[in-house]
C-alpha cells in the first residue's frame, strides 16, 4: 500500500513537471525592438536625408567651404555635390569632407570651377 502511494506521488510529480515544462516552452520572450544598422538606415529615404544633413553640416564646418553655395543630394548613400566652387583645392576639400561622413557610399562631383 505504501509502495502504491509512493508510485502515485511520483506519477503526480512527473505529471506536474511535464506540465510545467510544456507551459514554460509555450512562453515566449517579448519581441525586442528592431534596431537598424547604419548600413540599413542609409539605404532608406530617411537615411539619405540624414546623410544629406550631415554632409551639409560637414561642409559648413570647413572655413574655406562654409561660404560656398554647394547643393547636396543623396540617393542610396550616393552623395551628389553641385554648384560653383572657386578652386580645385576647395572642390577636393568638399569631396574629402563628404566622404568622411558615415553612411556615404560614394561621392559624385558635379562642382564647377569658377565663382
Amino acid at each position: 500500500m505504501q509502495q502504491r502511494s509512493a508510485i502515485a506521488s511520483l506519477i503526480a510529480a512527473a505529471a506536474l513537471m511535464a506540465g510545467a515544462t510544456v507551459h514554460a516552452a509555450d512562453v515566449t520572450a517579448p519581441a525586442s525592438p528592431q534596431v537598424q544598422s547604419p548600413a540599413a538606415m542609409d539605404a532608406s529615404p530617411a537615411g539619405d536625408a540624414a546623410v544629406t544633413s550631415q554632409v551639409k553640416a560637414a561642409l559648413q564646418d570647413n572655413k574655406q567651404l562654409s561660404s560656398q553655395k554647394i547643393d547636396v543630394s543623396t540617393t542610396d548613400g550616393v552623395v551628389v555635390l553641385k554648384g560653383s566652387i572657386p578652386s580645385a583645392e576647395a572642390a577636393q576639400q568638399a569631396i574629402e569632407a563628404t566622404s568622411a561622413v558615415p553612411g556615404v557610399k560614394d561621392v559624385k562631383n558635379e562642382l564647377k570651377l569658377g565663382k
